[in-house]
């Protein structure tokens, strides 16, 4: 199971720090990534970080803003978002993917987070 936090209320031109801890089975051999969903939209990707870390995909939204890290000890995966836009206000999703190397598509990944509400205010 996949537990994401650290979602809130914060101003443009803030910064938060998400949080995806895995439970049970191990997450280590995966990619793993974020997607966000905003009220009447589709899912969107985020990022995407692979099994070792060496390759991670940014969405052309937040590149440059946001910056994707695992922590193996933890069993758990981070998005630090900087440069908040009241654009990035959604559901944030953290996903466990099928396969090692990261993935764009929510369609290879098999484990989802609750997800976690980013409000960012104007």
């Amino acid at each position: 199971q996949l537990q994401a936090s650290g979602g809130g209320l914060v101003q443009a031109g803030g910064s938060l720090r998400l949080s995806c801890t895995a439970s049970g089975r191990t997450s280590s051999n995966n990619a793993m990534g974020w997607f966000r969903q905003a009220p009447g939209k589709d899912r969107e990707f985020v990022s995407a970080i692979a099994w070792n870390g060496g390759t991670t995909y940014y969405g052309d939204s937040v590149k440059g803003r946001f910056t994707i890290s695992r922590d193996y000890a933890a069993n758990s995966m981070y998005l630090q978002m900087n440069s908040l836009k009241p654009e990035d206000t959604a559901v944030y999703y953290c996903g466990r993917s099928r396969r090692p190397v990261p993935s764009l598509s929510s369609y290879d990944y098999d484990a989802w987070g609750q997800g976690t509400q980013v409000t960012v205010s104007s």
